[in-house]
């Protein structure tokens, strides 16, 4: 199994424990998330959980798609000779029927036993997805609340919220987190979409740097030229609106300009549209990236593993 090497070393006080939720097969920038969580030395990986897209199943089928995502992280890890470097689950395949009972999975129950198991090292859930795995966890063992932080890229625009695919796949889930109180960092959509890049950036940094870089770069843009008729993507570019679950834990706390301390809001079914009639926990929304950061950190440690 390849082990990442850089000639800096991560202190151990600041490493994290780190389980990432993904839906690995809906579209093409899911991958390129995971590949960076996997070449990050501050994270320990404890998991990684394969999530439904099932309101949007095409191809796949009905109560399918946790699995396809499951085969697409398995795919991933072989690209990168790294298979065994953590449990690898397959979510619940269909998000909740509502925001009181749960259902088991084997994603949430490897949220639950990470979220209680004794270690200083602070665990983060990574969610590029639904939030059906960790609201069903929440659901099923409400003590790991104050065990853990969940980062989710998701949700529509602040103040008024409304449509957006990640809270569409499963409104009640989302509700579930919202109301919890569990530590939530918020990463919203016009926040994750400036994540933009051009297809010529990705030929030239990705394309290159091995078996995965080549898949990558193939997968996204096979992807992008099987959807012709649809406004997005625009042609010569995509949002990698994923990867900003790994930047916000490499950016320093204290830049607190990047996000704001808010009650967290509840979901209305009707639109998405965020409701602040209930007062729910503060949560952390962040409002800008760092993306020259972001970006520049994902090829580096590309081209260092994978030259």
């Amino acid at each position: 199994m390849r082990k990442i090497k850089y000639k800096f070393e991560v202190p151990d006080m600041k490493k994290v424990r780190m389980i990432v939720h993904t839906d690995c097969k809906n579209e093409a920038d899911d991958q390129y998330a995971l590949v960076h969580h996997l070449l990050t030395p501050k994270f320990i990986m404890k998991g990684i959980v394969a999530g439904h897209f099932n309101r949007t199943s095409g191809k796949w089928g009905d109560g399918c798609t946790a699995r396809a995502s499951l085969l697409e992280v398995k795919k991933i890890l072989e690209l990168m000779d790294m298979e065994g470097i953590c449990p690898v689950a397959k979510g619940a395949e269909y998000p909740l029927d509502n925001e009181q009972e749960a259902v088991w999975s084997q994603g949430a129950q490897l949220i639950i036993d990470e979220a209680m198991r004794e270690d200083t090292h602070p665990l983060f859930v990574a969610v590029q997805g639904a939030l059906t795995d960790v609201a069903c966890a929440i659901l099923l063992k409400p003590e790991i609340c104050e065990r853990m932080t969940v980062i989710w890229i998701g949700g529509g625009a602040y103040p008024a919220g409304g449509w957006e695919f990640n809270v569409s796949q499963d409104i009640a889930a989302a509700n579930v987190v919202m109301k919890s109180q569990v530590s939530l960092w918020q990463i919203p959509s016009d926040v994750y979409e400036q994540m933009e890049v051009s297809y010529a950036e990705l030929e030239v940094r990705v394309q290159p740097r091995g078996a995965v870089g080549e898949y990558l770069f193939r997968q996204l843009v096979e992807f992008a030229a099987g959807h012709p008729d649809n406004p997005w993507p625009s042609g010569e570019s995509w949002c990698l609106g994923d990867s900003p679950s790994v930047y916000v834990l490499l950016e320093r706390e204290s830049k607190s300009s990047l996000y704001q301390e808010m009650a967290a809001p509840c979901i209305r079914y009707e639109n998405m549209t965020y409701s602040y009639e209930v007062a729910n926990r503060n949560i952390r929304v962040f409002r800008k990236l760092n993306v020259r950061m972001a970006l520049e950190d994902f090829y580096a440690k590309l081209k260092l593993n994978f030259s």
